[in-house]
């Protein structure tokens, strides 16, 4: 296997960020793009870190990190729609360079994992309208949308939720 699913190390933590921030205004699922204050909390990698798992995906050989995820167990301050019993991943990203190479789908299941050993019964996601390649990713992986949960962010912006039970 040429990719490498691991916690981020404090060290890496700023590459997280900002290829975090930077998919997310390059890709356009920000309404107001760069100008977005979502940005600055999508950038800092470090305080995610400290209230939820950060996971990466690196190339095997030379460690580059290829993307990112954050877990958050229930009742921590990166669950926002994770009830008890609920695990919640947020802020996927992989690398334009990195694409179809399976990177998305280990880091989806390594947060599954992670939900597991928690003894989670189901993992609970929040996606932009926009994000058709994850949404078929989250299928394939067994994600049904849960559309009386889905949520307003701001006007006229409405996330999509999805769950995959245990």
């Amino acid at each position: 296997m040429d990719i490498i699913i691991r916690p981020a190390r404090p060290e890496e933590l700023d590459t997280v960020g900002e290829l975090t921030a930077r998919t997310y205004v390059d890709e356009g699922l920000l309404a107001r793009g760069a100008d977005s204050p979502y940005v600055a909390v999508l950038r800092d990698a470090r305080h995610r870190a400290e209230h939820a798992e950060v996971l990466v995906a690196v190339d095997a050989v030379s460690d580059e990190v290829l993307g990112s995820v954050a877990f958050a167990a229930p009742g921590t301050e990166y669950a926002e729609l994770a009830l008890p019993g609920e695990g919640e991943f947020r802020m996927l990203v992989v690398a334009p360079t990195a694409r179809r190479r399976g990177a998305a789908e280990q880091l989806v299941r390594a947060c599954l994992d992670r939900a597991r050993e928690l003894g989670l019964r189901r993992v609970v996601i929040s996606s932009g309208q926009k994000m058709t390649a994850a949404h078929r990713l989250y299928g394939r992986l067994g994600f049904r949308r849960t559309p009386e949960r889905d949520w307003e962010v701001g006007p006229g912006a409405v996330l999509w939720t999805f769950a995959v039970e245990l």
